[in-house]
């Protein structure tokens, strides 16, 4: 069964993992909507449509030709994410309760392990780094990738190549992620051209930005400090200044769309006092999927103007 990480943790009843488990959602916009399917073993194997068969009317003692689809067989192996939450207990002694200063070192904890699966949604390559997934800009190539021009530094952004990403989402995408930057000049655009701007809740009640019904959800920095989506890819005109970003629409769906995938449930161990710290043990074997090849869809290039 597909669950999302804020569906999962109304389900759990220890509440240390609870807690922690809250924590994903609400920091990543893409927690909050990517839906996660259970794989048994290291790797999940299916087939990814390519070309459908071929059909046509028949007359009376006419036969059809045959005609077979295409099916393109891939792999997506699962990965091991998280990290060690410790408290010396001579802070335990100096500040107070266990419990309480425990909850904020295991809340940090989790925030980073959230921001860091959000950075590889995007910015993953298992070629750079074989412990890690891919994400969307190593995934989406060919008709998936919109370029926004050639221009020697990028270009500016245009409704009209925002609509033409969005429409090689098939069946219209469920969210759109960009940078703050690029959400002011979405709303700039939208007013310049005489359209109202319209806000949707997230499922925390927070106001969002849309265009054209779809929510924009803002990707700010990683754990490190740096902007996940900033103006830091090259430009398309030789690739020689690294000014420009991108825009991504994705429609989710488990096994289906873009996907999570999680060896059973996300691990929030409470390891309790080893030597002279308290730790708490936050581990979740996990990974993504792309399974439609209209998916998802990025638009690149984009200038900061």
């Amino acid at each position: 069964m597909s669950i999302t990480l804020l569906e999962a943790a109304k389900l759990v009843q220890n509440p240390l993992m609870r807690g922690v488990i809250e924590i994903f959602p609400r920091t990543s916009p893409v927690l909050e909507r990517l839906p996660f399917f259970p794989v048994n073993g290291q790797a999940y194997v299916y087939n990814q449509e390519e070309t459908l068969p071929g059909v046509a009317f028949r007359g009376i003692n006419e036969s059809y030709t045959e005609s077979t689809g295409v099916v393109n067989p891939q792999t997506e192996r699962l990965y091991v994410l998280g990290g060690l939450s410790a408290v010396d207990r001579a802070l335990v002694k100096t500040q107070g309760n266990v419990n309480n200063l425990r909850a904020t070192y295991d809340g940090m904890k989790a925030k980073a392990v959230a921001l860091e699966f959000t950075k590889k949604f995007f910015k993953g390559d298992s070629e750079d780094d074989v412990n890690e997934f891919d994400g969307l800009e190593t995934r989406l190539t060919g008709n998936q990738v919109v370029d926004m021009g050639s221009s020697d530094g990028g270009d500016t952004l245009t409704l009209t190549k925002l609509d033409e990403m969005m429409d090689a989402v098939q069946g219209g995408p469920d969210v759109l992620f960009m940078n703050k930057t690029m959400r002011r000049k979405v709303n700039a655009l939208i007013r310049a051209a005489g359209q109202a701007t319209e806000t949707v809740s997230d499922a925390f009640g927070r106001q969002l930005s849309s265009y054209g019904g779809v929510p924009i959800a803002v990707i700010e920095q990683d754990k490190d400090g740096n902007e996940i989506l900033g103006f830091s890819e090259p430009d398309l005109d030789n690739g020689d200044k690294s000014v420009t970003t991108s825009i991504y629409a994705v429609r989710f769906g488990a096994a289906e769309w873009v996907s999570g995938l999680q060896a059973g449930d996300m691990d929030v161990v409470d390891l309790g006092l080893n030597r002279t710290k308290y730790e708490t043990l936050i581990e979740w074997v996990c990974g993504m999927g792309v399974f439609h090849p209209k998916a998802a869809a990025r638009l690149r290039g984009i200038k900061n103007a």
